[in-house]
């Protein structure tokens, strides 16, 4: 969805169109009303020609260049703007709204407060600075997820632990569904300590003994709500697989401790 550019502060000089006349601003804004952002880029970049010091017009290359996912040509006219007037919010809001574009939400966030402090009322740098704030979140998550993923410890863990349910279970068809069972705990588990923030000192997420006291690697978490969702699929791995349920509450242990797991 484009972002509305900037109607005032037009260049003076003027193109035809049907006996109207319109500034190349003017005429670069209808273009980007209609989506053409290619055309309202050049028109914008003919009026700074003419016109290099108006801030507005910098804004407004700014957006199209976004829509048209230039991303850097689009950064460097929002600090254009914001160097020609750095009192003025839209600077920041469009260089947020570029930061955004490239994941790089915490420099966003920072951008959009910028923005807020120069205009309080503004509903639309709020829902972003709110919008922003769970995109950094989820980001943040994921990167957790992906570190716990290729974490050499977990690797050298969970490779012990395929070796002895192979040894225990036998052939990999009958043990594969408990193992991705308990990495996808261990991973919903770590996902709702990050999205909640409770703590519950019953269950210890547990990866590496040596790290096992840093909040960082071994958080404690709430899994009350994880193992609601996962025991009845657990529940049909045991049904179905002619396995003795003390494996599973063993291998749950072995990850998850200060809470006993019973078969249902």
């Amino acid at each position: 969805m484009s972002e509305a550019v900037a109607g005032s502060a037009a260049s003076g000089s003027t193109v035809g169109d049907g006996g109207e006349q319109l500034s190349l601003k003017d005429k670069g804004n209808e273009f980007f009303k209609d989506g053409n952002f290619l055309k309202a880029a050049a028109l914008y970049t003919q009026a700074i020609k003419l016109d290099p010091s108006n801030p507005t017009l910098y804004s407004n290359r700014a957006a199209a260049f976004l829509q048209l996912v230039k991303l850097n040509k689009a950064l460097a006219d929002a600090e254009t703007t914001i160097t020609l007037n750095p009192k003025w919010e839209k600077g920041y809001f469009r260089k947020g709204s570029v930061l955004e574009a490239m994941e790089q939400y915490d420099d966003a966030l920072a951008a959009f407060h910028t923005a807020l402090q120069y205009n309080p009322q503004s509903t639309e740098v709020s829902r972003k600075i709110k919008r922003i704030s769970q995109l950094a979140k989820e980001k943040k998550l994921a990167q957790e997820v992906e570190s716990m993923r290729s974490n050499v410890n977990m690797a050298k863990h969970l490779d012990a632990l395929k070796s002895e349910l192979s040894e225990k279970l036998g052939p990999k068809e009958r043990w594969e569904d408990v193992f991705s069972f308990l990495v996808e705990t261990m991973e919903a588990a770590v996902k709702s300590w990050h999205e909640t923030s409770k703590l519950d000192p019953r269950v210890y997420f547990l990866l590496d003994k040596e790290k096992a006291q840093t909040d960082k690697y071994a958080p404690i978490v709430n899994i009350d709500k994880v193992l609601a969702l996962k025991m009845y699929a657990l529940y049909l791995v045991i049904f179905f697989q002619p396995i003795n349920c003390f494996y599973y509450v063993f291998y749950v242990q072995k990850f998850f401790r200060g809470q006993l797991f019973s078969c249902y």
